[in-house]
């Protein structure tokens, strides 16, 4: 690759800074005691701390306690976002990847709520209002409750997403659709064709979405979310003869 295909193209480039200051304004405000996680990351429709305008700000916010989320995902738009921008130009590359953001909030939600509904079949009416009206506050105490289903339905209610994942995911599989033959190298050492590491990403999040391991904090049906909103643009794009 030439130097030009590695500089930052305007939209990427803002993406990047937005994301940058946000971080680093979620840690020093959390340092005040002030968690904008509370207000601008995204919770199931469900939750009482759900907000409309959530969609859209989750897009901006990463994890404070783990920086190779927002290095991992900062890297990927820029490598991928850059080709993106520069072979659609900076508008519609803007739209396809808060499209995608969009679409793959959806997704993640739609499973969130699923589980959420199963969690309740299984509660008396008590047992769900003392989550619904207890249950972040126990959980602001660094307390748990003892039974396993109320904590259940507790940490689905009140575990926040947040992250450019989902949009990331995205561009990747626009990336694996417009350059198809373009080679990866995974992990800086093997080469791989794109149209194979969208394929077999794809199928690890999906393995991986279904598999609901523990401890996995992952939102891969937001990942897949991505690709699915990033697949049905192009092909609807390509229709138009957009793309």
């Amino acid at each position: 690759m030439g130097n030009n295909m590695l500089s930052l193209t305007p939209v990427v480039k803002h993406l990047m800074i937005i994301n940058g200051l946000v971080f680093l304004g979620c840690i020093s405000l959390k340092q005040s005691g002030i968690d904008l996680f509370d207000h601008f990351a995204i919770y199931p429709l469900s939750s009482d701390l759900f907000k409309p305008f959530q969609f859209l700000t989750h897009l901006f916010m990463h994890s404070t306690r783990d920086f190779t989320h927002i290095f991992s995902n900062m890297f990927m738009l820029f490598i991928l976002g850059s080709y993106l921008e520069r072979y659609w130009g900076s508008k519609n590359f803007l739209i396809y990847y808060l499209a995608t953001g969009l679409g793959a909030a959806c997704l993640h939600l739609f499973v969130i709520e699923y589980e959420i509904s199963q969690t309740l079949s299984l509660l008396t009416n008590e047992e769900i209002n003392l989550v619904f009206d207890k249950g972040y506050e126990i959980s602001m105490e660094g307390k748990r409750f003892i039974d396993p289903k109320l904590e259940t339905l507790n940490d689905l209610l009140h575990t926040p997403t947040v992250g450019a994942s989902g949009a990331v995911f995205g561009a990747l599989i626009a990336f694996g659709m417009l350059f198809p033959n373009m080679v990866f190298y995974f992990y800086f050492l093997f080469p791989i064709k794109a149209k194979y590491f969208v394929l077999l990403y794809g199928i690890f999040e999906l393995w991986s979405g279904f598999s609901n391991r523990a401890g996995d904090n992952v939102a891969h049906f937001a990942h897949l979310g991505g690709m699915l909103f990033g697949f049905l643009i192009i092909k609807y794009w390509k229709k138009k003869g957009h793309s």
